[in-house]
């Protein structure tokens, strides 16, 4: 896995002060992309045990409300690995939430195993690839207005949020 940088505190990608990892990857390439630069998946550098520790160490300060996946695209580069990290952060902080945005649409992560797994273990996914005739800087946490953001609600099923 393969990343860019590691931001916080962070008040752009959710809810709250946040850590947010940018990886390295995406097939996309949607036309007038934030982050065109993460496109490459050999972009950034290695996700190494020392880029973990750093990570660890600003979720582990008290006003961190959760983690924010974002890049590229964070459920195409090194989907397993991703989800090993997740159930890290889960099991090592299991107070903050996780967020992921993805230019892949709920319906098409479902259908993919390995991405159904990552959505079990994530709080909240902002989905839908940037539509640059769509580009919208009033909304909440999105490019676009077709991106929707879904919360799971108590039962674990994802619904669209009360932000979209």
């Amino acid at each position: 896995m393969r990343y860019h940088k590691i931001t916080s505190p962070d008040i752009n990608n959710g809810t709250g002060f946040r850590v947010t990892l940018w990886l390295s990857g995406c097939s996309l390439n949607c036309k007038g992309c934030h982050n065109p630069e993460t496109h490459s998946f050999l972009s950034g550098k290695e996700f190494t045990e020392e880029a973990k520790n750093e990570l660890f160490e600003k979720l582990s300060k008290p006003y961190i409300k959760g983690l924010t996946l974002s890049g590229g695209n964070p459920f195409e580069s090194s989907p397993e690995e991703l989800l090993s990290l997740i159930l890290e952060v889960k099991e090592k902080f299991p107070e903050k939430d996780i967020w992921a945005y993805s230019g892949f649409t709920l319906e098409e992560c479902i259908d993919k195993p390995p991405l159904r797994e990552i959505l079990e273990n994530i709080d909240v996914l902002v989905d839908g690839r940037f539509v640059l005739a769509k580009r919208d800087s009033s909304i909440a946490f999105r490019g676009s207005s077709n991106q929707i953001i879904w919360v799971k609600d108590k039962e674990g099923n994802f619904i669209k949020s009360d932000l979209n």
